[in-house]
């Protein structure tokens, strides 16, 4: 059997001239960037410097949009409405192709950020309005939701093309959900752990939850995070590991 993986990073999450993290370096070992538009991090600068890296980098480009919560970014629960989440989404998704097309590039994704992704994995109402303000800018663009979720179904049922999210650094819950980062067994901080949880998730479809239960999930890409103090050590690895476990990597775009 083959098995075929995208990579997805968040990044453009800082302001000013200079790009967070090692976010240049890292797009090296990943195939998608889902780019920060202003709401939770980012600005005009860093958005389009992002976006330049990423097209000379090969990388396909994702609109990241998140709660308007600077201070919290866009980690804190919001109580927005269906209609206020459609909006934020339009906005963001215009904010961001404006950058890409000024570049000469296109679009590839959307995959929203932290607190909204995580309420939309639950919310079927939040859900369908973020797929059908995806759908009506661009019925093209492929929906990242968490594995399983509300955000996928509500993908598929208006007509996008979806991508199962598994994430390489996050304990899961019986229900296939994420623990909460309030949790302190939210994050896996060894590397080996986090790397061998990845290729069981996509050789396998399972993964172990906090409980120690198996459960089913479907990878189709997966997301590492940029911030962390040995982000890119950890790409590298994760990378390689996949590579060496005869899974191959590839833009979510050339894999569905």
């Amino acid at each position: 059997m083959s098995y075929a993986v995208d990579i997805n990073c968040d990044m453009g999450e800082s302001f000013g001239t200079y790009v967070m993290g090692r976010d240049e370096e890292i797009l090296d070992y990943v195939t998608s960037a889902n780019i920060a538009c202003g709401f939770h991090a980012g600005d005009p600068t860093t958005m389009r410097k992002t976006v330049k890296m990423a097209l000379e980098k090969n990388v396909g480009i994702g609109v990241h949009p998140g709660l308007q919560d600077l201070a919290g970014f866009g980690r804190r629960n919001m109580n927005i409405t269906p209609r206020e989440a459609y909006e934020l989404v339009v906005y963001q998704i215009g904010a961001l192709h404006a950058f890409v097309e000024a570049e000469g590039g296109q679009l590839q994704h959307v995959k929203p950020h932290g607190a909204l992704f995580n309420m939309a994995a639950k919310d079927a109402s939040l859900s369908e309005a973020i797929a059908e303000a995806v759908y009506d800018v661009n019925s093209e663009l492929i929906l990242f939701g968490l594995s399983g979720s509300e955000l996928v179904k509500a993908g598929e049922k208006t007509g996008l093309k979806t991508a199962n999210e598994v994430f390489s650094d996050r304990t899961y819950q019986n229900d296939g959900s994420l623990t909460s980062r309030l949790e302190s067994n939210a994050l896996i901080t060894n590397a080996e752990e986090a790397i061998q949880q990845v290729v069981r998730m996509v050789k396998e479809s399972r993964v172990k939850s906090v409980d120690g239960d198996d459960i089913s999930i479907q990878a189709d890409t997966i997301c590492i995070h940029g911030d962390g103090a040995h982000a890119l050590e950890f790409a590298q690895n994760i990378s390689s590991t996949l590579k060496e476990s005869a899974i191959k990597i590839d833009k979510i775009s050339n894999i569905l």
